[in-house]
C-alpha cells in the first residue's frame, strides 16, 4: 500500500487531532504510505470548507454520505457526536473503508455490538481514540510489569478527574442527554482509565460500582433547567482475572482537575506509578537495598522508551496529546497493513463498552457483576 486516502467527520478538538495527525505522520514515520487528505465533512458548509483549507484538505461537504461514495477514500475518521458512532461505522465499513472513531464507542452494547460484528464482516482494520495507551511512559510501566521489575502485581488504583462539568452553572448541552451522549463520566473519562487497567493488569473479570449524578440540573440558555440524564461520578472495586485487585474512580466535577488520569500498581516488590497532567514521567519504587536509602525513582521519558525517538531525539522535552495522535494513527495504519499493532480495535473495543455497562448495572442492583 503506497497510499491511504482519507476522510474525517467532524471538526471539533477530535477532528482537528486527527488532521493534524494526518498530516504529520508520514514525517514521524517515514515508512508509512502517503496519506491524502481527501475529503472534510461538517454541518455548515462555510466552516467545514475553511476548515478544509486549513487543514489540508482538498475539498469539503455537508454530508458525511458523501465521503463513502468517493472510491478514492479508504480511511473514514468519525469525530462526531456520540450517538452518530454507530450509524456513520457501520455504513463505513459496508463500504469498505476502514475505520478510526473516537470513544466512546457507541451509546448502548447493542450498538457497540453492531460495530464490531460490521468489522469482521469487513475486514477492514478499525481504531479507537485511546490515545493515552501510546504514551511512551505507560509503555515502560507496561514493559517493567511484564519483566517482573515490581514482582507479581496484586492491587490497582486508577482515578480519572476533570473539571470540564464542575461548576453547577455550565448550562445544558447534548452531552447530558442519554440519547445523544449516553453514559457521562463512564463513557467520556472511565473508558481511558480501563483502558490503562488492562493494558497493565489484563482482563477486568467483575466488580461493584456506585454511579452518580451530582447536579441533577443544569441551566437552559433560553431559560429554566433541564433534567441531567447521566452520570457525573462513578466509583468501582473491581477484580481482575488475575486474581488481582483494584478501584477505580472517576469525575467530570473535580474542581482544580484538569486530566487527571492516574494509574498506581502495587506488587510484590514494589510498585509504579504514573498521571497524565505529568505523562512525560514515570514513578517507580523497589522494594530493595537499605531501607534507609529506599525511594521513588522518576524516570523522564526519551529517545530510550517505546516511540518517543520518532517525535524527538532529546530525552526530558516532554511528548504531548497531540503527539500520541500520530502514534495511535501509526498504529492503526499497522493493523491496516495487517501487522501487529497496538490499536484498539472494534473487537477490544467492545470489552471496554461491557464495562462501563457493568458499572451501571451493578450501581443499578448494587451488587457485584461480571464485566462480560
Amino acid at each position: 500500500m503506497e497510499r491511504i486516502g482519507v476522510g474525517l467527520i467532524g471538526t471539533g478538538f477530535m477532528g482537528k487531532c486527527h488532521a493534524m495527525a494526518y498530516g504529520a505522520v508520514r514525517a514521524v514515520y517515514g515508512d508509512v504510505p502517503v496519506i491524502d487528505r481527501v475529503a472534510l465533512c461538517d454541518v455548515e458548509a462555510g466552516h467545514a470548507a475553511k476548515s478544509a483549507s486549513a487543514w489540508g484538505f482538498a475539498r469539503s461537504t455537508t454530508d458525511w454520505r458523501d465521503l463513502l461514495a468517493d472510491p478514492s477514500i479508504d480511511l473514514i475518521s468519525i469525530t462526531s457526536p456520540n450517538g452518530l458512532h454507530r450509524e456513520m461505522a457501520v455504513a463505513a465499513l459496508e463500504a469498505g473503508k476502514h475505520v478510526w472513531c473516537e470513544k466512546p464507542m457507541a451509546l448502548t452494547m447493542a450498538d457497540a455490538q453492531a460495530m464490531t460484528d460490521a468489522a469482521a464482516r469487513s475486514g477492514k482494520g478499525t481504531a479507537l481514540g485511546y490515545a493515552y495507551l501510546q504514551n511512551p511512559a505507560l509503555q515502560e510501566a507496561r514493559r517493567l510489569i511484564a519483566e517482573g521489575a515490581i514482582g507479581t502485581p496484586f492491587d490497582f488504583r486508577g482515578s480519572v478527574d476533570e473539571d470540564y462539568m464542575a461548576d453547577p452553572a455550565l448550562p445544558w448541552s447534548w452531552r447530558l442527554k442519554a440519547k445523544e451522549a449516553g453514559l457521562g463520566t463512564l463513557g467520556d473519562l472511565t473508558v481511558h482509565l480501563i483502558s490503562l487497567a488492562r493494558t497493565l493488569m489484563g482482563e477486568i473479570a467483575s466488580l461493584t460500582a456506585m454511579v452518580d449524578t451530582v447536579h441533577v440540573e443544569r441551566p437552559l440558555p433560553q431559560g429554566g433547567t433541564a433534567q441531567v440524564e447521566n452520570d457525573d461520578i462513578a466509583h468501582a472495586l473491581v477484580r481482575f482475572a488475575s486474581g488481582a485487585r483494584g478501584t477505580m474512580t472517576s469525575s467530570r466535577i473535580a474542581h482544580g482537575r484538569k486530566n487527571g488520569l492516574r494509574v498506581e500498581v502495587h506488587g510484590s516488590k514494589g510498585m509504579l506509578w504514573l498521571d497524565n497532567e505529568r505523562m512525560n514521567e514515570l514513578n517507580l519504587y523497589i522494594a530493595e537495598g537499605p531501607p534507609e536509602s529506599r525511594g521513588f525513582r522518576r524516570i523522564l521519558s526519551g529517545p530510550l522508551h517505546g516511540d518517543y525517538a520518532r517525535l524527538c531525539p532529546a530525552p526530558g522535552h516532554g511528548l504531548g496529546f497531540n503527539e500520541l495522535k500520530v502514534i495511535e494513527l501509526a498504529e492503526l495504519v499497522k493493523a491496516i497493513r495487517g501487522e501487529p499493532s497496538r490499536s484498539i480495535g472494534f473487537a477490544e473495543g467492545l470489552k471496554i463498552e461491557a464495562t462501563i455497562h457493568a458499572f451501571a448495572r451493578s450501581a443499578e442492583t448494587g451488587l457485584w457483576v461480571k464485566t462480560g
